[in-house]
């Protein structure tokens, strides 16, 4: 491979296609179906995986084939297969449906409307994960015009990541002729630890969300009447949460929910400790005098990839600020997400929360936990030798640094499902959600000359994937 040509082909179509198109496609609100009920009647799913595909069929390969598969009543996905020269088969997937809008983005800045910024690319689902399908096309769209061969490519891009891909095994079945046995998985859904490197994700950690209801009145009373008799919800929810977190430095206290860690995981995160420093907690928007929970940098990245972690991410039953009475209030509910080590099983963790957040509660309170959505984890095979020498010449030879193996705090449930359907696979997971660049929440942007840089390593990647056979 000529590698300066590789950069200079992949960086102009970046430039001249994807940018623009990944502009337009951040004005389409296509919300993951978890968060748009009416996604189907609304056709912002519809009209994002059209443009996606109408680009991919503008940058079609020899021989490529494109369709965009729809089976009733669920989310579509993309299918794209295209012809190589050995029998083997790489699959390449991502996603294209997108979290909601969040509050908080800057007042020049907005979820569905793109904006540049030197080289950061801002608005929702560019980085998570609009971009994948066109640098999955884009790295071997660069080998044709090197005239270099590889095997048989399967892109698989789908619609529901973002709801945990519960439409997703249905395609795996429904598809499972079409897409074959990989011998390499490729993701582009995951992050990096910074931009100036290849990283490549070693795990994912699971997860369990579900909704705790607390009731202890029929109806709202007057807090002067109700304070002092009748227990809060609050003072209930302090006690329940605190059978399950240590409340002083946030470590959970179920057994059930720790696995564990294999001590090349623990290697890893030592050696992605000593490269990145203090950037691990300083990149975060901490407000003023906010402190990471330790800083221990090793024991922060092993927190975030392989224990499991506690967060309220919503409630129900509270008045604004406007509008709060002197009530005593009846009941509360609250939204618990508890990321899981890569190899806990989720159903027995969803078991252990219920069991200890019901048995026995605070002042005979009603206290009920709805288990809701669980995915599994995942932990990465050994990487071949091959792909180890292959990830770190590609690193060096487009970013000018080794590549860097971490875990990562996400779930990505494809990864599951594939590990366990093809557990002779080697797998590249990787992506540009890097340093502040906030899926999922306000200001999230894609980091451009990243994503040009990723996307020539996919390219080599799977060239020398074609010379091991």
């Amino acid at each position: 491979m000529n590698h300066q040509q590789n950069k200079s082909y992949i960086n102009e179509l970046w430039d001249k296609s994807i940018v623009p198109t990944l502009m337009d496609y951040i004005r389409i609100p296509n919300k993951s179906p978890l968060f748009d009920s009416d996604w189907k009647r609304n056709g912002h799913m519809d009209k994002a995986a059209e443009l996606i595909a109408n680009w991919c069929r503008d940058n079609a390969v020899p021989d490529m084939k494109l369709e965009i598969v729809q089976l009733e009543g669920r989310t579509p996905v993309i299918l794209i297969e295209i012809p190589g020269s050995s029998d083997e088969t790489i699959l390449l997937y991502g996603h294209f449906d997108k979290q909601p809008e969040m509050r908080g983005w800057d007042s020049d800045l907005d979820p569905w409307k793109p904006v540049l910024r030197g080289e950061k690319l801002y608005g929702r689902g560019g980085a998570d994960d609009g971009y994948s399908t066109f640098a999955s096309l884009a790295a071997i769209k660069s080998l044709h015009a090197q005239n270099i061969p590889h095997a048989r490519c399967v892109i698989l891009i789908e619609g529901c990541e973002e709801s945990g891909s519960y439409d997703l095994p249905f395609y795996i079945e429904a598809l499972e002729n079409r897409i074959g046995k990989p011998s390499l998985v490729i993701c582009l859904d995951s992050g990096c630890g910074n931009y100036e490197q290849l990283w490549m994700t070693t795990s994912l950690r699971g997860m369990v969300t579900g909704n705790l209801h607390i009731d202890v009145l029929k109806q709202g009373v007057h807090s002067g009447n109700g304070s002092g008799i009748v227990p809060s919800c609050f003072l209930i929810l302090r006690q329940l949460l605190s059978r399950i977190e240590n409340e002083s430095n946030g470590e959970i206290l179920l057994r059930d929910l720790f696995v564990t860690i294999p001590e090349e995981r623990v290697h890893q995160a030592a050696f992605s400790a000593q490269v990145l420093g203090q950037h691990i907690y300083d990149d975060f928007p901490f407000v003023d005098n906010v402190k990471p929970v330790t800083t221990d940098l090793a024991e922060l990245i092993l927190n975030r990839t392989w224990r499991p972690a506690l967060s309220v991410i919503g409630a129900e039953g509270l008045p604004s600020l406007k509008s709060a009475g002197s009530v005593t209030l009846p009941s509360l509910s609250f939204a618990l997400s508890m990321r899981l080590p890569p190899t806990c099983d989720p159903m027995k963790a969803a078991s252990a929360l219920k069991s200890t957040l019901e048995k026995n509660p605070p002042f005979g309170a009603q206290v009920r936990f709805e288990s809701g959505k669980t995915s599994s984890g995942w932990n990465a095979p050994i990487e071949a030798e091959w792909l180890k020498e292959a990830a770190t010449a590609a690193s060096n030879n487009y970013f000018g640094k080794e590549a860097l193996y971490m875990g990562e705090g996400g779930t990505i449930p494809f990864m599951g499902m594939l590990g366990k359907k093809f557990p002779k696979a080697q797998f590249l997971i990787t992506g540009v959600l890097g340093p502040q660049s906030n899926a999922h929440g306000p200001n999230e942007f894609l980091h451009i000359p990243m994503g040009k840089n990723l996307t020539c390593c996919v390219a080599e990647v799977i060239a020398k994937h074609y010379q091991q056979r």
